[in-house]
């Protein structure tokens, strides 16, 4: 476990997949992420690459070959991550292609994950380049999970999440059967920019947005106010997810997305794909501040 620490929150990281395990205050010692109750969802919030969501049946095609990957990537499960560099605020986890990866993902890559704590604030930097000789392929995002209710004398439906402008964004459905994409919609916003947390908002599955106007979200209670913001502003999609009943919700910032139903599974063509120029380099952050009130 790595830690960062300051006068307001201490942050742990686990090596495996560089994921984000605590984001606590040091004061009153409450936790805001989601502590990976495997009977219910075992993560915290997962690095997700170089894919988002699943590919369908578990493969795409690149060159005329075909290339298994599982939902959300690999790295998210890698124990391949090194430290590249600490201080007292800041750390740098790093992972890069191998033969074994090479089989799967047939590039030269390098990519750096960098956790930077400053007052109230964590921001997550992705910094992706392309060691190859020849165009790369590739999406990322985060999946952090944040405790919802914070305290015992709370209850889900108390909570809420305000986006910063408003929105007649749809979410997108999956297919439930195979998690792939539809272009089917539903509505998800009430009074213009906010969506309200009840049991069954996920009953069928996550809110996928693909053309928001806000890229900052904030997890409000209903009468105590701000919990926490997340700004997204390199992030193209979001999702917003948790198991039915389940007492977390996940804001995840991603470029990139799950397949649709009508792919051709060429990875050139995956809707949302990012493509990263020879010896490119590509950087994109999203942050997440805890409302000083929750932390005296």
């Amino acid at each position: 476990m790595h830690s960062l620490k300051n006068d307001l929150l201490q942050i742990n990281i686990k090596s495996k997949g560089a994921e984000l395990c605590n984001i606590t205050s040091v004061k009153n010692t409450t936790e805001f992420m989601w502590q990976a109750n495997p009977e219910i969802w075992g993560g915290h919030a997962p690095n997700l690459f170089p894919i988002i969501g699943c590919m369908k049946d578990d493969h795409y095609i690149y060159n005329n070959k075909v290339y298994q990957m599982p939902k959300h990537g690999f790295v998210r499960r890698s124990d391949g991550f090194k430290i590249k560099s600490q201080t007292d605020s800041c750390i740098t986890f790093t992972i890069a292609s191998n033969d074994e990866l090479y089989e799967f993902y047939p590039f030269l890559f390098e990519l750096d994950i960098t956790y930077t704590l400053s007052k109230n604030t964590l921001t997550i930097k992705h910094t992706m380049t392309n060691k190859d000789d020849k165009a790369l392929y590739f999406s990322l995002g985060g999946h952090p999970a944040f405790n919802c209710p914070l305290s015992e004398d709370e209850n889900y439906t108390d909570y809420y999440l305000e986006f910063e402008k408003p929105e007649k964004s749809q979410s997108y459905l999956l297919n439930m059967a195979n998690g792939l994409l539809t272009n089917k919609t539903k509505p998800a916003f009430a009074e213009g920019n906010k969506i309200h947390l009840r049991p069954d908002l996920f009953n069928e599955d996550a809110l996928i947005f693909k053309d928001l106007e806000s890229r900052i979200v904030t997890l409000k209670h209903k009468t105590k106010g701000n919990v926490l913001t997340v700004n997204f502003k390199d992030f193209k999609q979001l999702g917003i997810w948790a198991k039915p009943n389940a007492p977390y919700v996940c804001i995840e910032p991603w470029l990139g997305i799950a397949d649709n139903e009508t792919t051709d599974q060429k990875i050139e063509t995956k809707e949302g794909i990012l493509k990263l120029d020879a010896k490119g380099t590509f950087n994109a952050s999203y942050s997440i501040e805890i409302e000083q009130s929750h932390l005296v």
